[in-house]
C-alpha cells in the first residue's frame, strides 16, 4: 500500500500531477481544490495518498493531510459515491466544509459538487453524520510530539513486591483524559462554527451525562444537543 509521497512534481494536468519520487514517476490525482495549492513544476511535493486497486486499474489519489485522506475514505463507503465524486465533494467543500454540511445536516452544500445529485448528497450527510465525528475528532487532535518516550511506564518490580496503589492515580489519569477529549471536541466544534459558549456547554453537559465518553462520542452527542430543534 502507497500511503505517502514525496519527490518532485514533473507536470499538472487538469486533474492529477505526476511527482518524480526517485527517478519513479507516480500519476496521483487530486481535487481542483487541492491541485490549486500545489506548487509549481519542479518544486517539493509531498501528498498522502489512498491506492484505488480494481481488475483491470490501479490509481493513486492524493490528499494534503490525514484528515482529508480519511474523509475520501469514508465518502467511498456511501453508495453511489466513487473515487471521482469523493474528490469533487472535497474539491468543493474541503474537509472543514464538508465536516460543517454533515454537522448541520445540509445535503443543499453536498449537492454543489460537480456529479453529485440532490438524492446521493441526501445519502452522504445520512449515512455519515454518526460516523463523521471520529474524523472531526482526528482533525482537532494536536500532532503528537517526538520524544515522548519517557512517558512510557516500565515495570522493573521484583515478582513478590507489593502492588502499587494506583486508584488516586488512575483516577487523576482518566480525569485527565476527559479534559483532553472535552477540548479536543471543543475545538472541533469551534472548526464547525459554533459558538465557544453554546459548544462548551453542549460538551459539559455531555460529559456530564457520560463521564467516559471519548472525543468521538462527545462530539456526536455535542452535536444532537446543538442541532436546530424541530417545532
Amino acid at each position: 500500500m502507497i500511503g505517502r509521497i514525496a519527490g518532485r512534481l514533473e507536470y499538472r494536468a487538469a486533474d492529477h500531477v505526476l511527482i518524480d519520487v526517485r527517478g519513479v514517476g507516480y500519476v496521483v490525482y487530486v481535487s481542483d481544490r487541492v491541485l490549486a495549492q500545489l506548487p509549481g513544476p519542479g518544486e517539493a511535493v509531498a501528498l498522502y495518498t489512498e491506492l484505488l486497486v480494481r481488475e483491470d486499474i490501479l490509481q493513486l489519489f492524493g490528499f494534503p493531510t490525514l484528515v482529508e485522506k480519511e474523509w475520501h475514505r469514508l465518502l467511498l463507503t456511501v453508495q453511489g459515491i466513487g473515487a471521482k465524486a469523493s474528490l469533487a465533494i472535497l474539491g468543493a467543500l474541503g474537509a472543514d466544509g464538508l465536516s460543517r454540511a454533515i454537522a448541520i445536516s445540509d445535503w443543499s452544500a453536498v449537492a454543489r459538487a460537480k456529479g453529485v445529485g440532490p438524492k446521493t448528497a441526501q445519502r452522504v450527510v445520512n449515512e455519515l453524520k454518526d460516523k463523521a465525528p471520529s474524523i472531526m475528532a482526528m482533525g482537532a487532535q494536536p500532532a503528537a510530539m517526538p520524544g515522548h518516550e519517557a512517558d512510557a511506564v516500565i515495570d522493573d518490580a521484583p515478582a513478590d513486591a507489593p502492588a502499587p496503589k494506583p486508584a488516586k492515580k488512575a483516577a487523576k489519569k482518566k480525569d485527565e483524559g476527559n479534559a483532553a477529549a472535552q477540548a479536543e471536541a471543543l475545538s472541533a466544534l469551534g472548526n464547525l462554527g459554533y459558538g465557544l459558549s453554546e459548544a462548551a456547554a453542549a460538551v459539559a453537559e455531555t460529559a456530564h451525562e457520560d463521564p467516559k465518553a471519548d472525543t468521538a462520542m462527545l462530539i456526536r452527542a455535542a452535536l444532537r444537543k446543538l442541532a436546530p430543534k424541530e417545532r
